[in-house]
């Protein structure tokens, strides 16, 4: 019988993880399968429990059990290896697990997928972005060269996107939960901040360059870039993206006022937007953010203020970035039929 080793994010998901936690290891127990749990303790914790067990030839699965953030961070410590990921959803949005057909609440059959699942070789994108400083209890982030690699742009740290990468409005609702609307819970939250950030919302002009494309100087509003269809709880950002290609698909749009920005949600969460008011969805590779000097010219300077970049879920970095896709960079162990398979 496989093996195994179950890292817990205890406080995902406002702290309700535990409750699901328990709720799975009875089922893994009737089951009689064969278990270890380690329990974080901080961000950045679940990478290096993971990596610490990425050589041990005693489990044949790592598995998350949290939310985006805690996959993302499993994922991170896994690349490049054999091993494979397993997940238990137990977060918010989670939708690494949606992408692989793995469900929220249907216990037994999450153990099952992790007992007799197929495992897929996905690819990710490398993200070089500038930290963002801390907030609260979040701190600023660091480079992890054991399993992210070092930067090669000085002064960049870097992040492999499993999900998603999104910048602008989205990005800081993100960055807005670390500090307000903390007495909301679940996915409610995320519209809530969502429409408050779009109301504070202030015009921000930005160099883009997409693929081998020219780069341009735009009115920057929402830009995603993703190795699956959905993020952010279920919304269906990149209708068709798929994680076993060899490229991400990236979609944005550029000056659009509240209004539209507010309208927008609604057909998002249907992947219903492509081609609304300009929004475009492309193939991408290559994807870079930078700031402009007042004479029109592109900058290396952080943008003032700032356009925050995700890194799975995680607001922790800014502007200027570079991301790249790599093909092939993790085992993902999920659902026998997925719809882009």
């Amino acid at each position: 019988m496989p093996r195994f080793a179950c890292i817990v994010n205890p406080a995902s998901r406002d702290g309700r993880t535990l409750k699901k936690w328990e709720r799975v290891k009875r089922h893994l127990i009737s089951k009689n399968l064969d278990f270890e749990v380690y329990f974080t303790e901080k961000v950045g914790h679940a990478s290096e429990i993971a990596f610490s067990l990425r050589d041990n030839d005693n489990f044949d699965c790592i598995v998350a059990c949290g939310g985006d953030g805690t996959v993302h961070e499993v994922a991170s410590a896994l690349r490049g290896s054999n091993k494979r990921l397993g997940i238990i959803p137990a977060g918010t949005g989670n939708d690494i697990a949606r992408a692989h057909n793995i469900p929220l609440k249907n216990i037994e059959k999450v153990v099952e997928i992790l007992v007799d699942g197929v495992d897929r070789h996905v690819g990710a994108f490398r993200l070089q972005g500038t930290p963002a400083p801390s907030v609260e209890n979040y701190p600023e982030p660091t480079n992890n060269p054991r399993w992210d690699g070092e930067p090669d742009i000085e002064g960049r740290v870097v992040r492999w996107i499993f999900l998603e990468s999104d910048c602008g409005v989205t990005s800081a609702t993100s960055r807005a939960k670390l500090s307000r609307g903390k007495w909301i819970k679940g996915a409610k939250k995320y519209t809530y901040l969502g429409i408050t950030e779009i109301l504070s919302w202030k015009k921000k002009m930005a160099w883009v360059k997409i693929n081998d494309e020219p780069g341009e100087i735009v009115d920057f509003s929402m830009l995603a870039l993703t190795t699956t269809e959905m993020f952010g709880g279920g919304y269906k950002v990149c209708p068709g993206a798929s994680p076993i290609l060899e490229y991400g698909q990236l979609c944005y749009a550029w000056g659009l006022s509240k209004i539209k920005m507010l309208l927008l949600m609604g057909p998002l969460k249907k992947g219903k937007h492509v081609n609304k008011w300009g929004i475009k969805q492309t193939d991408c590779t290559r994807l870079e953010i930078r700031s402009v000097n007042s004479d029109g010219t592109p900058s290396d300077n952080i943008h003032n203020p700032p356009l925050y970049v995700q890194a799975d879920g995680e607001p922790c970095l800014q502007t200027p970035a570079l991301l790249e896709f790599f093909d092939k960079q993790l085992w993902i162990r999920g659902s026998k039929q997925v719809s882009w398979d």
